[in-house]
């Protein structure tokens, strides 16, 4: 699923107010400053503390 890219300039982690990037062959919103990604279910990004994973560098989910 494709994100429109002007949704991705205006999006930003809810935590540390910083630019997310999209990785769309896992469909999370990433924050690598924090180690966290953020899902997005049915089209909409969930960008809510509670629901943002551990995030490796290697792109795996830490879970």
């Amino acid at each position: 699923m494709s994100l429109d890219p002007t949704l991705l300039e205006i999006l930003a982690c809810p935590q540390d107010k910083g630019p997310l990037r999209f990785d769309e062959e896992a469909n999370l919103l990433i924050n690598d400053r924090k180690g966290i990604a953020y899902p997005i279910e049915d089209g909409i990004p969930v960008l809510l503390p509670d629901e943002a994973k551990p995030y490796t560098p290697e792109g795996q989910s830490a879970d």
